[in-house]
């Protein structure tokens, strides 16, 4: 009985020994399991740390180009990029910064903000500055003319030979402009989003970005943008005047800038000096002793005052040749029966004129020849500026003059302001970029730029869906434009074309 008992308990108490093994091995358990948790954490915030790290260093790798690669892939764009000014931009931002590696996010978008803050037309000057930043002052010329070229020699060739065919509603032409105006807000969109992610960093240049986004919205004036871009900047040199912002990869990209700051200089002389020029002569002239004059006149003037690109120049334009005052040519011009749509080449034919009506208008072309150009001119690819073309040809034959003079004037005049500062700004900039003044602006700069890019998209779709002729369908386009560039990434070009196409199939069915 004894030996049973003692067999009994030695049972026992090895039972509790192992329970208490079992109860005291359960923390450790427990930190161990802690340990390895906190281990995966470190290893996954080293991964993290070094993935970001690889993200800001490829962000600073700039991949050359060659004058094939340069040459193709602009002489592609200048035939494909329909959509607007806006559109442009976010078809480069997809090709040479996120595709190509041909500029950094921070210098393109630097680009981008000059633009905004210097008359002329910001895709044109982005266009001659990126070809300007792989192979100097001869890259900027071959990109510049090989993306403006295609527009300009089919406006041209339409101004020429179809103004008064034009001059009347076509609506298939309606169904197209409708279809490349979806998808090019689509490709906006797109922009904003990847620009948004990589500049808007912290929650001040998020509050920049959507304040000036609202700001624009509501008061969408010329000088809205480049004050709300500066204003941009002077908040983040307060916000940050205590912080040293470092410059040693800033130039990444940056070591080619055509002219130097003598050249730069010249050439904002020869720009204020040609507008002065020809302002005066104008003024000291009479339209019928000199109409090629004022012709150069009017669209250089407002090629130098204008800011906000294609859509904000349309407005002056039809003031400069279809509203035009004349008052130094009414007793010759301006009799009492002047029609709704006369154009001084009508009014100047009958010599035996003589009645005068003081407040009468007189123009260069008929408003519905303008409103038939800007529609074809929203179809083409390139810069809108390129309408100017059209309006030199229709302006020449309309004077009986010969049709390139009005073309070459008209077309010059107007992209010359913008194009000459562009160039004359880059060594400036190339300098002025590394100061520590500008580099605590630089984050304002850029947010307010990304803020002016999302008030496109919502100004642009809401112009979209009240013009168009099938209101529901042109918005599917655009989402279906969206969801092609962003999702499935289609290149621009193609999404473009697809939504021209689409408008045009809408106006065939017809859809709503």
């Amino acid at each position: 009985m004894n030996t049973t008992d003692s067999r009994k308990s030695s049972t026992d108490d090895v039972d509790m020994k192992k329970n208490s093994n079992s109860t005291e091995s359960l923390p450790q358990m427990q930190k161990d399991v802690e340990s390895l948790e906190a281990l995966a954490a470190v290893e996954g915030s080293e991964k993290k740390s070094k993935q970001g790290e690889k993200e800001a260093e490829e962000e600073t790798i700039v991949i050359p180009a060659t004058w094939k690669e340069l040459i193709r892939y602009w002489f592609i764009l200048g035939w494909t990029a329909f959509g607007g000014p806006a559109a442009h931009i976010g078809m480069f931002q997809k090709l040479f910064v996120e595709k190509l590696r041909w500029c950094t996010t921070l210098v393109f978008t630097e680009l981008f903000m000059l633009g905004q803050c210097m008359p002329g037309p910001t895709s044109t000057q982005m266009g001659f500055a990126l070809g300007v930043l792989k192979k100097g002052l001869p890259g900027g010329l071959v990109s510049g003319a090989l993306f403006q070229g295609p527009g300009l020699i089919i406006l041209s060739a339409i101004g020429w030979a179809l103004a008064d065919t034009l001059d009347k509603d076509i609506a298939w032409l309606n169904g197209l402009v409708s279809g490349l105006a979806a998808a090019g807000i689509a490709l906006i969109a797109s922009a904003a989003v990847a620009l948004n992610k990589k500049i808007n960093s912290e929650r001040l240049l998020q509050i920049i970005s959507t304040v000036s986004a609202v700001i624009a919205f509501y008061w969408p004036k010329p000088w809205t943008f480049p004050c709300l871009i500066l204003l941009g900047g002077l908040t983040t040199i307060i916000f940050k005047r205590h912080q040293v912002v470092q410059v040693s990869k800033m130039a990444t990209g940056t070591d080619r800038l055509g002219f130097n700051k003598l050249g730069g200089g010249l050439l904002l002389f020869i720009w204020i000096a040609v507008l002065i020029g020809v302002l005066v002569g104008a003024g000291q002239t009479s339209y019928l002793d000199n109409k090629e004059l004022h012709w150069f006149s009017a669209f250089y003037r407002t090629g130098s005052i204008i800011f906000g690109g294609g859509q904000v120049v349309l407005p002056m334009l039809y003031n400069d040749v279809v509203a035009a005052d004349c008052p130094n040519q009414q007793s010759i011009c301006c009799p009492q029966d002047l029609s709704a749509n006369a154009t001084i080449y009508e009014l100047c034919s009958n010599t035996d004129v003589a009645q005068v009506t003081p407040e009468c208008k007189c123009s260069w072309m008929s408003a519905s020849q303008f409103y038939a150009g800007l529609a074809v001119a929203q179809a083409m690819p390139g810069p809108l500026f390129n309408f100017s073309a059209f309006l030199g040809a229709v302006i020449a034959q309309n004077a009986n003059v010969f049709a390139i003079a009005g073309i070459a004037l008209c077309w010059v005049g107007l992209f010359a302001p913008g194009i000459i500062i562009i160039f004359a700004i880059l060594p400036f900039w190339g300098a002025f970029r590394h100061w520590q003044i500008y580099r605590r602006a630089l984050p304002g700069l850029n947010s307010a730029a990304v803020g002016l890019i999302i008030t496109s998209v919502f100004q642009l779709t809401l112009n979209a869906y009240v013009s168009s002729p099938f209101r529901t369908t042109t918005i599917c386009i655009g989402i279906a434009a969206f969801g092609s560039t962003e999702i499935l990434k289609v290149p621009a070009p193609i999404v473009v074309i697809l939504g021209g196409a689409a408008g045009v199939v809408a106006w065939a069915i017809p859809m709503q």
